[in-house]
């Protein structure tokens, strides 16, 4: 929780689910990744996602951090190591009928067995591609390197995104 704590600066009820998700991984087989050992899914943007990149390694810059905008407290791991996958998501009643206060919740989930807090299943072992690493080009319009892969075509040039939105409007 401290390590959480420091890299995302408060506690809070997200971070305390991403430190119980964490934990839940830790102690099953699966481990810290310093490169893309650990690949994790996540389909959300929350405080919890900081405390899986604190813990486990699991980064945007290191392409192990996958992020899917579904507004879910769902997380999915996947081991190239050992190909084990794992999915975890927050139990509809995890906190049961009380109105708990934020500390409460916190103290619940530190307190509380993971399995008691979140749905647990093994998925099928299916991780996302390793990370790639693409050469950089200058988009036409604005001059900014860019992604070669995030290019648009348009009107014969090759622009970046945002110049692509702006030519649209």
């Amino acid at each position: 929780m401290e390590k959480a704590v420091r890299f995302h600066g408060h506690i809070c009820p997200g971070l305390t689910i991403g430190v119980s998700v964490a934990k839940y991984v830790l102690e099953h087989g699966y481990e810290y990744s310093p490169n893309e050992e650990l690949v994790a899914v996540v389909e959300n943007d929350n405080c919890s996602v900081d405390a899986l990149q604190s813990i486990l390694g699991t980064t945007y810059g290191k392409g192990n951090l996958i992020h899917q905008d579904y507004g879910k407290n769902n997380y999915s791991f996947y081991d190239r190591r050992t190909e084990k996958s794992v999915r975890l998501s927050i139990r509809r009643n995890a906190f049961g009928d009380k109105k708990l206060t934020r500390d409460e919740r916190v103290q619940f989930l530190l307190k509380s067995n993971p399995e008691k807090v979140f749905n647990i299943e093994e998925i099928d072992y299916n991780p996302p591609d390793l990370a790639q690493i693409e050469e950089s080009v200058q988009c036409e319009i604005c001059g900014e390197l860019t992604m070669s892969s995030r290019l648009m075509v348009y009107n014969n040039s090759e622009i970046c995104i945002p110049c692509y939105k702006k030519m649209r409007k």
